[in-house]
């Protein structure tokens, strides 16, 4: 599973964090987890690369362990420890062909995941047409965690 990360906030709500940042949440967070590796990863768009048993673990089940694992060090940034921010676990499993060669590039049937941290969940996916891009897609080779402000 391949994570990526957007960052759709501009007024300062949380502090913008860099690619080695932004891993370093999800290898902190993971790290209990014995079966479940993760690190940084070279590519353009992809940043953390997680690796886990997949007759152990469902897709869906790391995305809500991310999102969770987020959340959490994101509100240990606010004084007084509340979401004030949504944060979106958007996963799909890929289905055509690699666009680049490079080895750290999503492959037919491997899961990508955009972390969305946004004002508001329900614009931003309106914004993406998350409803029409999803509506011809298996509804096991997707999914969608909202994890919405305190």
């Amino acid at each position: 599973m391949l994570l990526s990360h957007n960052f759709n906030l501009r007024n300062n709500e949380l502090p913008a964090l860099n690619r080695e940042e932004f891993t370093q949440i999800f290898i902190d967070g993971l790290q209990g987890k014995e079966k479940i590796k993760c690190g940084l990863i070279d590519n353009p768009h992809w940043i953390v690369e997680i690796i886990f048993p997949t007759d152990q673990f469902e897709p869906k089940e790391i995305g809500q362990m991310c999102g969770d694992i987020l959340t959490s060090k994101r509100k240990s940034q606010q004084p007084d420890s509340k979401a004030i921010i949504d944060t979106l676990i958007l996963g799909g499993r890929k289905t055509t062909p690699a666009t680049s060669m490079s080895p750290n590039s999503l492959q037919i049937g491997e899961w990508g995941v955009d972390v969305v941290e946004t004002i508001q969940s329900d614009v931003f996916l309106q914004e993406i047409a998350w409803s029409q891009m999803t509506a011809s897609k298996p509804s096991d080779g997707i999914f969608k965690i909202e994890l919405l402000k305190d």
